[in-house]
């Protein structure tokens, strides 16, 4: 598709001069930024820019068209969402120089950033994902019954990406308040939309999704306004999503160093005659609602303010980098809160020892629950603690889950909050963080934790670093089913932890045992920063164990020993502490069984403990070998614990292969077998 300008033709209707002028000065000021900006840029005081002008109406429109307190999701091109939210000039120009007093302290350029004081959430450059957080703040406001839309806007060349799909499709159907505007400036950086598309406008997605679906001219910002604040009227009341097509142009390049060679220049003179600023200036002087005097008055005001702020920002040092700071910051800090903990976990049939109440009552009331039921239990208990978590996947709410773990859940919580999705892994991971924003805690299952990859990047790059960047914490925990054992080929066996161990700002825990099934989940849903949950499949109905029929929580970060003994010490995790287990009873080892339970942070002074006290050491993982978790804690010891060692730390895992069906082929690829040579190979070193 070429997109063609046409004619500006402005209508005021019933809006006043006062708003008609209230427009006005928030089209101009992004403008008069821009050009500055570029000045900056070419004096080497701002690193990039992805240029707006051209564009502006869209923003302004739009913003202005909702209540203050509505979300809006913004792209590059979308100053004037901040301006019109009326973001400090100081605190944005010192945003873009990397400064400490910007918004997320030097750690992200441009408008990779948000601001809940300004109800504003910036992109990150995968451009696609924030489309997904926008509806799971809808989601929060429908929870809520808080008439609100939020709006996100795509460009075209974004529409492409499968978050557009996923986003659409589960606003379309839970029937959120979004608003999801579409900038149609014609390329894709270079990628011209005939490139990019098959279709004549994105208004014949609309109904493909379920939706409404408009065309505006983007340059139009009395189009824009009316068109968004109509529907954003509407869907305050009549909750659902709705796509606006904006036409537009840009009249720079995707970013200021790739120029723009590649649009014809008859294109570029076409769109230049439709200039969003200039000519509705020009129609306000003809009208006689703006004078030549009122024009360069209100011109000069906002120049004033542009050099004020970036005074202010220029004042501003460049941050010195204070590693605990830098490192601290990667996760929300936990609320204070009483906890009940467990200090030592056994597998004698005693269960766990030393438990405590709140009040600091031993805990005598346990039961005898399945792996499974623990998980289950602890979901329950937490979904009655936490009157704002929201549990979210593939058939879980009537059907109970593909292993049954959430039964019986809608009939207690109801589908509000126990809540089917599509099969869109990424937008319900967006969603999470989107609830998160709003104050709301969610809970994601993956049917398997092999379909975590189709949410990959929302969790590694959206979910892991939000905290960091912009100070909003990710309140949402992804429950994993993971591990072999099933005959269950190369797509529902996968041990995938590591992927994620090696991600600042998540945590992951993987229990072994009933007992902490339940703690850790229950931990995992007070911590406030993203928990990736990681159950074995074969542990479900094949373990039981006693389990304290209260709220407890299992404390993440911190080991517990699975047994003792003299000989060597095997650390390990999941299904490899009954491997070890049954391992060290067959061949009759004295060893400490070191059960991590917690793999991101692990706990180094367990680790220390057992291998200062045995000086052998086998590190054991169902993962393959490979980058495995297992390497990272051999690389520790051998560097912090060398004096302690009497013998080479020896690593055992799977092949480094992908898992196989057939279940000899599966056997030869897991390790017990290795195990059982290592262990004797590493008694007898």
């Amino acid at each position: 598709m070429t997109l063609v300008a046409t004619t500006l033709r402005f209508d005021r209707l019933d809006l006043s001069n006062e708003t008609l002028l209230h427009l006005y000065q928030h089209l101009l000021r992004p403008r008069l930024i821009e050009e500055k900006m570029l000045i900056l840029l070419r004096q080497g005081k701002v690193s990039k820019w992805f240029s707006g002008i051209g564009q502006e109406a869209i923003s302004v429109g739009s913003t202005l068209a909702l209540e203050p307190d509505e979300y809006i999701l913004p792209l590059h091109r979308n100053l004037g969402v901040f301006t019109g939210r009326e973001v400090p000039l100081g605190r944005l120009f010192a945003q873009w120089q990397g400064k400490r007093t910007g918004f997320t302290k030097g750690r992200d350029r441009s408008f990779h950033f948000g601001s809940n004081e300004h109800h504003i959430v910036g992109m990150i450059s995968h451009l696609g994902p924030q489309l997904a957080v926008a509806g799971g703040i809808a989601l929060a406001d429908v929870l809520d019954k808080n008439p609100k839309v939020t709006l996100t806007y795509s460009g075209d060349g974004g529409a492409s990406e499968g978050d557009f799909h996923e986003a659409l499709n589960v606003a379309a159907v839970w029937q959120l308040p979004v608003i999801f505007v579409i900038e149609n400036n014609g390329y894709g950086l270079s990628t011209p939309s005939n490139e990019q598309f098959r279709f004549n406008s994105f208004v014949d997605k609309g109904p493909a999704y379920g939706m409404e679906a408009v065309q505006v001219d983007g340059n139009n910002v009395l189009e824009v306004y009316r068109t968004v604040k109509r529907l954003a009227e509407d869907l305050r009341h009549n909750p659902r999503p709705v796509l606006i097509e904006a036409l537009t142009f840009r009249m720079r390049g995707h970013e200021e160093a790739s120029g723009t060679k590649y649009v014809p220049q008859s294109l570029m003179e076409e769109w230049a005659q439709k200039d969003p600023v200039e000519n509705y200036e020009k129609w306000l002087i003809e009208e006689g609602i703006l004078t030549e005097t009122a024009k360069h008055s209100i011109r000069e005001t906002i120049k004033a303010a542009i050099e004020a702020g970036l005074q202010e920002a220029d004042a501003v040092s460049m941050p010195t980098a204070d590693i605990e700071e830098e490192i601290a910051d990667m996760y929300a800090p936990a609320a204070p809160e009483l906890k009940v903990e467990s200090y030592k976990v056994r597998f004698d049939g005693a269960g766990a020892d030393q438990l405590s109440t709140p009040n600091s009552q031993p805990l005598t009331a346990t039961k005898e629950l399945r792996f499974i039921d623990a998980i289950q239990e602890g979901l329950r208990q937490s979904m009655e603690r936490y009157p704002e978590l929201v549990l979210m996947g593939q058939d879980i709410a009537d059907y109970g889950g593909v292993f049954k773990i959430t039964e019986g859940f809608v009939a207690q919580f109801g589908k509000a909050r126990v809540r089917n999705t599509p099969l869109c892994e990424s937008a319900i991971v967006g969603a999470g963080l989107g609830l998160s924003i709003k104050g709301k805690k969610s809970m994601v299952e993956m049917q398997f934790a092999d379909f975590v990859t189709c949410g990959f990047n929302q969790i590694v790059n959206n979910l892991a670093k939000s905290h960091y960047r912009w100070g909003q914490n990710a309140d949402v925990v992804v429950r994993m089913p993971t591990g072999a054992g099933s005959a269950a080929g190369p797509f529902h066996s996968q041990s995938n932890e590591a992927w994620f161990t090696h991600v600042p700002g998540l945590k992951v825990v993987y229990p072994s045992n009933p007992h902490d099934a339940k703690g850790l989940l229950c931990a995992a849903f007070e911590d406030p920063n993203p928990v990736m949950y990681f159950e074995h499949k074969m542990l479900y109905r094949s373990l039981s164990g006693p389990v304290p029929e209260v709220y407890y929580t299992t404390p993440i970060g911190k080991a517990a020993l699975a047994a003792e003994g003299d000989e060597l010490s095997i650390i390990t995790y999941g299904m490899g502490v009954h491997w070890a287990l049954q391992v060290c009873k067959e061949l009759k080892v004295s060893a400490d069984i070191l059960d991590l339970r917690t793999l991101l942070p692990w706990d180094q002074d367990a680790v220390r403990r057992t291998v200062k006290k045995n000086g052998r050491v086998l590190v054991l993982h169902e993962d393959t070998l490979t980058g495995g978790i297992g390497g990272e804690i051999a690389a520790w010891i051998g560097e912090n614990c060398f004096e302690h060692l009497d013998a080479p730390v020896r690593r055992v895992a799977s092949l480094d292969t992908a898992i196989p069906f057939a279940p000899p082929l599966e056997a030869a690829f897991l390790p017990q077998q290795r195990l059982r040579e290592q262990v004797e190979a590493l008694r007898n070193y």
